[in-house]
């Protein structure tokens, strides 16, 4: 190439920079003091919905929402002023929009349905639940996926799509929740006795309610021994604190009131017949 014309080209494009360098100072300035002002609406708007009355989760959701679309009318202002044509720019943004929606159409459906569980709010920040055999607590509620906090302290990253497409267990939604513990009484044993002990037990202990009452009662007839169950009522986030303090307080009245149980091993007799080995619980 001539070196008159690499001097011409250097020319122009020194020229170009020049006259756009006002333009794009201008448009850098305004990008960042437009992202700095969108922080600052969204905080607002996250406060002012707060106080309102509005759910953390509906906060949340509505605020991400508004940043990310303030943030693409930003970039699109920012790209007109520079002199890129805004229509092709929206028309090149809705083009990617769809190949990357048909991409991600799991990540969508997740999102839809993060919308319907902020809406109709199936589950709360704070609520225990099961979902697809997975229990825990609530942490957060995002726009794609539901964290959940198990009782052993693990954190399951659930997405929203499943939660709604699966059946949801809401052990907060009455405010408490009920144990349900099974235990054996021999046939010799008296019943309305036995029944009136444990119940004593369990009115004894501060983390059970007392309303709605515990209930006992026999649930079946088993070959050696009646199946008693035991259903205490207490708060969701007393549940297994409550349940081994409920099993150590029946294991102390079988103990003090000498009660003997069939705990299932089973050995072959003189006479050639299957027999149980009783033994106390103590």
């Amino acid at each position: 190439m001539h070196v008159d014309t690499i001097d011409t080209y250097i020319g122009q494009a020194v020229d170009f920079v020049i006259k756009m360098l006002p333009e794009l100072l201008m448009a850098l300035g305004i990008l960042i003091i437009g992202l700095w002002v969108i922080k600052k609406l969204t905080r607002i708007l996250s406060a002012t919905l707060s106080t309102s009355g509005f759910s953390i989760e509906i906060v949340s959701f509505l605020s991400a929402l508004a940043s990310i679309a303030l943030k693409v009318l930003l970039i699109v202002s920012v790209a007109g002023m520079v002199g890129i044509n805004t229509a092709a720019f929206v028309g090149v943004l809705a083009a990617a929009g769809l190949a990357i929606g048909l991409a991600l159409q799991g990540s969508l459906g997740n999102f839809a349905a993060g919308i319907i569980i902020v809406t109709f709010k199936p589950y709360k920040v704070g609520d225990w639940i099961e979902v697809k055999e997975k229990f825990g607590k609530v942490q957060d509620i995002q726009i794609f996926n539901t964290i959940v906090v198990t009782p052993g302290n693990k954190t399951l990253i659930i997405p929203n799509g499943e939660v709604i497409n699966g059946v949801i267990t809401n052990f907060s939604k009455r405010g408490n929740i009920r144990l349900e513990m099974k235990v054996n009484l021999p046939y010799s044993e008296d019943f309305p006795a036995f029944k009136s002990l444990i119940m004593e037990a369990l009115l004894s202990m501060d983390l059970i309610l007392k309303n709605p009452i515990p209930e006992i009662g026999i649930e079946s007839f088993g070959d050696r021994h009646l199946v008693i169950s035991i259903r205490p009522y207490v708060l969701p986030d007393n549940y297994w604190e409550v349940y081994y303090m409920v099993m150590a307080r029946i294991k102390k009245v079988y103990h003090d009131n000498n009660i003997s149980v069939a705990f299932g091993l089973k050995v072959m007799g003189k006479s050639g017949e299957i027999e149980y080995v009783q033994d106390l619980i103590k």
